[in-house]
């Protein structure tokens, strides 16, 4: 059974007039459910995760600073969000939903969250409406539990995954693969073990040619026992913030390949939402909907 973590706390409420589609993460369930696509018993609801896992990926000067709300104006305005205890409650329990996954992925091979994939959190400091690291989090506590010796994440987003990348810089045991706009967010990028900037405008042929040809590689390379995947649907042409030429069905092809890849070479994987700032919603929900369509099919 295809496991997916969701929790009402991530529907969070957001002062009116702010530009993040916080309503996806209400909707895209409620059209997978509606469609038939999934069943509401599919659905596990992750409790807030325990502080000493949160340390094992973050420094615990920033953790105390988003704990007891002292983060500094310029530290806020990095992250994006008016800052609140709630909202940092919600980071705990979008994290643990990844991890959960991450479990339930290595029972059943596969398992998904309806939000997840904050890869702008650093290990000391957050930013692009990102608090904690959901998928550095369930990387480091398999690796901390000694359930792997090798991960792969595959940051498919269209900006680079580089507090990812920053947390894992001297982990050998994760192999960081981001595939991004070269031009895009963020300014200043971190290395990762594998950065492929795309330019501007890049349509479906250039990019899926693209992963065509570094997936399969790097998973004969690296040879991960897990694979978290960042879904983000921000490449799409109609996105506000991605700047590449991707259509809705281009998408659908680069999600239903590095499924077949996992499941192919039998290796466990999580799939943590990203990004989506379509001026529509419909949009934005119908594309993250698509990866559970895919995933339906090529799993189950």
């Amino acid at each position: 059974m295809l496991k997916i973590a969701y929790s009402p706390i991530y529907k969070y409420q957001l002062p009116e007039g702010h530009r993040f589609p916080m309503e996806k993460y209400e909707l895209v369930p409620e059209q997978l459910i509606y469609e038939g696509t999934i069943k509401e018993s599919q659905f596990f609801h992750p409790e807030a995760l325990e502080e000493e896992v949160i340390l094992w990926t973050h420094t615990a000067e920033y953790w105390n600073k988003l704990k007891t709300q002292t983060l500094s104006q310029k530290e806020e305005r990095a992250i994006g969000f008016p800052m609140s205890e709630m909202l940092v409650r919600r980071g705990t329990h979008i994290s643990n939903g990844t991890l959960l996954g991450a479990l339930y992925a290595r029972e059943h091979g596969i398992a998904m969250n309806i939000a997840g994939g904050t890869h702008h959190a650093f290990s000391h400091r957050g930013e692009g409406f990102c608090l904690l690291n959901d998928i550095g989090i369930a990387a480091n506590y398999l690796l901390q539990k000694e359930l792997v010796q090798k991960i792969l994440v595959v940051d498919l987003d269209v900006h680079q995954g580089n507090g990812t990348a920053q947390i894992f810089q001297y982990e050998d045991r994760v192999f960081t693969f981001s595939m991004h706009g070269a031009k895009n967010f963020p300014n200043r990028k971190e290395r990762s073990d594998l950065d492929i900037g795309l330019p501007d405008k890049t349509e479906d042929a250039f990019y899926l040619k693209t992963l065509y040809e570094t997936l399969p590689r790097l998973i004969q390379e690296v040879e991960p026992e897990h694979i978290f995947f960042l879904s983000g649907v921000d490449v799409l042409e109609t996105d506000k913030l991605g700047r590449l030429s991707m259509t809705i069905e281009g998408c659908k092809k680069r999600d239903r390949f590095v499924l077949e890849q996992c499941k192919l070479n039998n290796i466990p994987l999580t799939i943590s939402m990203g990004g989506g700032y379509s001026p529509r919603i419909a949009l934005i929900v119908d594309a993250h909907a698509n990866t559970y369509r895919e995933a339906m099919e090529v799993y189950f």
